[in-house]
């Protein structure tokens, strides 16, 4: 709830509008980028479900926190990773700032940073997290060769 004037009234209407399911929660989310034509795909509160939960797409996000030193020095790693995987109509390479963007999905959980999930586009709310591995380009590649739905091209030998 937030508003402008808060009185008993406001609440009063607030209240009912809660009871009957009128209500839409407040996400909160950095503005959407105007334009988003890299090769990692910026992701905010207001464009999780768009972006990620799109079951025509697989998709790979990590969820950062922009003062984080594994994610600094992840950066440029995954830049590569998104233009390996640019010319896949299928696949979705992202990146959302998880300090300053809400997760609109109870499957995608952050407890530490970097957080990288692959979701596959016919199990989205099966996200599978990347654990154990170097964060780096063979690696991450290797994760999402293993668990990509469709791939246009030939798996690369790793």
């Amino acid at each position: 709830m937030e508003p402008e004037e808060f009185d008993s009234d406001v609440l009063r209407q607030f209240v009912l509008a809660f009871k009957k399911g009128k209500l839409k929660p407040i996400v909160k989310s950095q503005p959407v980028p105007k334009s988003n034509k890299g090769p990692v795909k910026v992701v905010v509160g207001k464009t999780f479900d768009t972006i990620v939960m799109d079951p025509k797409n697989d998709v790979l996000i990590e969820f950062y926190a922009p003062w984080c030193g594994h994610c600094k020095k992840l950066e440029p790693v995954y830049t590569e990773l998104g233009k390996k995987y640019k010319n896949e109509k299928n696949l979705i390479i992202a990146k959302m700032d998880a300090t300053a963007n809400d997760v609109t999905n109870d499957h995608y959980k952050v407890e530490g940073f970097p957080t990288i999930y692959f979701a596959p586009r016919d199990k989205k709310n099966n996200p599978i997290k990347f654990e154990g591995g170097d964060r780096d380009l063979e690696h991450l590649s290797k994760f999402i060769e293993e668990h990509a739905t469709k791939l246009s091209r030939a798996k690369e030998e790793l």
